[in-house]
């Protein structure tokens, strides 16, 4: 069969990589891809956010399964009209990805059909909002509405803080910001394979938002990740699939708009052992896809297809560890360096996802604020975090940084 990988970054590389490995495909696509996608895919020069182009391909290649990467292009409604057309899409409708398209939508789902997370109010006036900060005082968390990009989230310490996240989040004409009291514990991500009310768990990942060591500065779309995360047990990741991700497609069925994707949950571990979403996403998680995917034994496509068909599957799992660490362009989340030359060793022992790339000439050079992820794999965390370190020297460019701590919070 033919599939197609929607999107251009280390989540769709990291799906274009492992839908080349099953059996069931003969070819891959991805539009647009990048220049690491080249290796596993056939690159589409059509972008992500052209839903009829896409569909348009689809029907003339004769393309059996397509699969989305970006909240961006499921916002725009790309599962609407691939489903129109009679195309397979993994992915869901419009209506659905409004779980991340808008935060406010989904509290509201969470609020009404009682699935655990932070009490919260949603402010469209700049002056309302911050009396309510005010009246809640710090720590408290400052979200905008829409779609962010995993940033537009400020997890303010101080009443300083707050008030200049509202300031920024309502400098934007017709923003609204959803404020939510502060959760302590320990945060991590818990994805399934979702359709209507048939939710199949993936493995965990633990992903690092803030920018800097020490998880201090800025939240960015993640600095790094692993998997799996041993301080959440099997006990645990049922108590999560039980009260949050079953009862949340049980609602979207309810509400009359059945999901069908990559169901994502940032999940809070209370220090009491319970657990509260901190928020769903639509898609798959980036960066947890280039370590969760790496882990999986069983076929990917194969397990997509028997889920979109209400079949309960087993999936195989390595027991290894794996650790991604993210380059990031300079100056990131802020802004981004573009056209800086990047060399990549040829000796290199671990995975190299491609996040924001491309080619001047033969010259790969950096294109985003992420750039690339390298994932290195074994049998403990602290081995594969040497290994992926280790891996991430062999990759120069003056341009870009990254994090030294990425699964040291798992080690205490």
């Amino acid at each position: 069969m033919k599939v197609l990988i929607v999107g251009k970054g280390g989540r769709e590389h990291a799906l274009a990589w492992k839908c080349r490995q099953s059996s069931l495909v003969t070819e891959v696509f991805a539009a647009p891809g990048n220049p690491g996608m080249a290796e596993v895919a056939t690159l589409v020069d059509i972008q992500d956010s052209d839903i009829k182009e896409l569909a348009d391909f689809a029907s003339e290649k004769g393309i059996d399964l397509t699969i989305v990467g970006p909240e961006s292009s499921l916002a725009l409604g790309i599962a609407d009209v691939f489903l129109e057309r009679g195309l397979k899409v993994f992915g869901p409708k419009e209506a659905a990805a409004k779980i991340e398209s808008s935060k406010d939508f989904a509290k509201k789902i969470m609020l009404k059909y009682n699935i655990p997370t932070a009490g919260y109010k949603t402010f469209s006036e700049e002056d309302s909002a911050k009396a309510y900060v005010a009246e809640k005082g710090a720590p408290i968390v400052i979200k905008e509405d829409g779609l962010k990009a995993g940033k537009g989230v400020t997890v303010a310490m101080t009443m300083d803080e707050a008030n200049e996240a509202l300031e920024i989040a309502f400098a934007i004409t017709g923003n609204r910001v959803v404020i939510e009291d502060y959760l302590e514990g320990f945060e991590f991500s818990l994805i399934a394979l979702v359709h209507g009310e048939t939710v199949i768990p993936l493995e965990v990942g633990q992903d690092h938002k803030r920018v800097f060591d020490g998880d201090l500065g800025p939240n960015t779309g993640g600095m790094g990740v692993y998997s799996p995360v041993r301080k959440v047990t099997q006990a645990v990741i049922d108590k999560t699939v039980e009260e949050i991700m079953k009862p949340m497609a049980k609602a979207l069925v309810s509400e009359e708009i059945p999901f069908t994707g990559f169901l994502f949950g940032g999940i809070m571990l209370g220090n009491d052992g319970q657990v509260k979403t901190i928020e769903f996403n639509a898609r798959f998680g980036d960066p947890e896809a280039e370590v969760i995917l790496p882990r999986m034994e069983s076929d990917l496509v194969e397990a997509i297809l028997h889920v979109m068909e209400g079949k309960e599957s087993e999936i195989a799992w390595s027991k290894n560890v794996t650790v991604g660490v993210v380059l990031a362009s300079e100056g990131y989340p802020a802004s981004s360096t573009k056209g800086a030359p990047i060399e990549i060793a040829s000796d290199m022992d671990a995975l190299v996802f491609h996040m924001g790339t491309k080619l001047e000439g033969e010259t790969l050079v950096t294109d985003g604020g992420r750039v690339l992820i390298v994932v290195a794999e074994a049998e403990t965390l602290e081995t594969a975090k040497v290994k992926a370190y280790d891996n991430v020297e062999k990759i120069k460019c003056e341009k870009l940084f990254f994090r030294r701590d990425i699964g040291a919070k798992d080690m205490i």
